[in-house]
C-alpha cells in the first residue's frame, strides 16, 4: 500500500494516492502507536499530498506535529528527522513564510551534508528546496548557483531523465524568466518541455508546469499569439488534473490574464483577473504575496482600460 501510495503521488494522482496513506496512518497507529518512527513517515507523506493539493493548512498542521514528536525520539536513521524538517520547510514556502523555511532548510542542508553526504538523496532535496527559498525571495545568484549544481549532480547520480532532474531544469528555466534571460529560458525550457511529456506525459503536473514556464518565455519575447495557444491549453489541463480551485490552476489563469492585458484585451484580463483575485483571497488570504500581486494586476487592467477610454474620447 505504501508503495502503490508513492507511485500514486509520484503520477500527479493525489487523491488516490491520499486515501491510501490516510489508511496507512490509520493502520500503523493502532498497529505501532502514534509516535512510532513508521506512524510518523506515513503522516509525513500525507502532509506531502496535502501540500501537492494546495491544501496548506492541513499540511503545516500535520508537518508540525510531525516535526515535534520525532525531536523528542531516538531515531536510528536520522533521515526521518530531516525529511519532517525539510517537508515543513516546504509548507512554509508556500505560505510565503520564506525566512521561516530558509532558516530551516539551511540547517537541514548542512546536517544532511555532514551526516549523509553531499550526493545523497535526501541532501539533493533539500539543496533543491534550498533553491526554491532563495528564489522566492528573489535572491537569483544563488537560486541559480544551486540549480546549475543539482541539475549537474543529479544526472551524475540519477541519470539524465529522472523526474527530479527534470524539477531542477524548469526551477532553473523559471529563475531565467525572472531574470529576463529569454533566449537561455527558451532553450532549456522547450527542452525540459520535450522531455517531460516523453517521460512523465503530457498531463502530468510537472509537464503543465514546464509548459506553464514556456508560455510565460513566449510572453516575454513578445510571441502572444504562441503565447496564449499554449496557455489556454495549460489552463484547460490543469482544471481537469488540479481541479478549478487549486493552486496551479491559479497560477495559468494568472498568467492568461497577464497575455491579455499584454493583448490589450482588457474586458478578458480583467475577466480573468478577478477569478483569480477571488481564488487567491479565499485559498491562500488577503495579505499574502501573490494576492497583492493579483489586486496590482486588476488595478492596472482598471487604469488601462479607463486611459483607453479617455483616449478615444479625446481623439473624437
Amino acid at each position: 500500500m505504501i508503495n502503490l501510495a508513492v507511485t500514486l503521488h509520484t503520477k500527479g494522482k493525489w487523491k488516490e494516492a491520499e486515501t491510501l496513506q490516510l489508511q496507512v496512518t490509520k493502520a500503523r497507529q493502532r498497529l505501532f502507536g502514534l509516535e512510532h518512527p513508521s506512524t510518523l513517515a506515513s503522516m509525513n507523506n500525507l502532509a506531502s499530498t496535502y501540500l501537492d493539493q494546495g491544501r496548506w493548512k492541513e499540511a503545516e498542521q500535520l508537518g508540525t506535529f510531525v516535526i515535534k514528536t520525532t525531536k523528542h525520539i531516538p531515531l536510528e536513521d536520522p533521515r526521518a528527522i530531516l525529511k519532517s524538517m525539510a517537508s515543513l520547510a516546504l509548507i512554509y514556502l508556500n505560505q510565503a513564510k520564506w525566512k521561516d523555511a530558509e532558516e530551516i532548510l539551511v540547517q537541514v542542508v548542512e546536517t544532511s551534508d555532514r551526516v549523509l553526504g553531499p550526493e545523497n538523496l535526501v541532501a539533493l532535496t533539500c539543496k533543491a528546496n534550498l533553491a526554491s527559498a532563495y528564489f522566492l525571495q528573489g535572491q537569483w545568484r544563488k537560486a541559480e548557483g544551486l540549480q546549475v549544481w543539482l541539475i549537474e549532480t543529479r544526472k551524475r547520480v540519477l541519470g539524465p531523465e529522472h523526474p527530479d532532474i527534470l524539477s531542477s531544469m524548469n526551477n532553473l528555466v523559471s529563475t531565467y524568466i525572472n531574470q529576463e534571460r529569454w533566449r537561455e529560458a527558451e532553450d532549456l525550457g522547450i527542452q525540459v518541455t520535450e522531455t517531460s511529456k516523453q517521460v512523465l506525459g503530457p498531463n502530468h503536473p510537472d509537464t503543465l508546469i514546464c509548459m506553464n514556464n514556456l508560455a510565460m518565455i513566449h510572453q516575454g519575447q513578445g510571441k502572444l499569439e504562441e503565447a496564449e495557444g499554449l496557455q489556454l491549453q495549460v489552463m484547460k489541463a490543469c482544471n481537469q488534473v488540479f481541479g478549478p480551485e487549486h493552486p496551479n490552476t491559479m497560477t495559468s489563469i494568472a498568467s492568461l490574464s497577464l497575455i491579455y492585458a499584454n493583448q490589450g484585451r482588457w474586458k478578458d484580463a480583467e475577466e480573468f483577473q478577478t477569478k483569480e483575485l477571488e481564488l487567491c483571497s479565499w485559498l491562500i488570504g488577503p495579505k499574502h504575496p501573490s494576492t497583492l500581486t493579483s489586486m496590482n494586476n486588476l488595478a492596472s487592467t482598471y487604469c488601462s482600460q479607463e486611459n483607453f477610454r479617455k483616449t478615444i474620447i479625446n481623439n473624437y
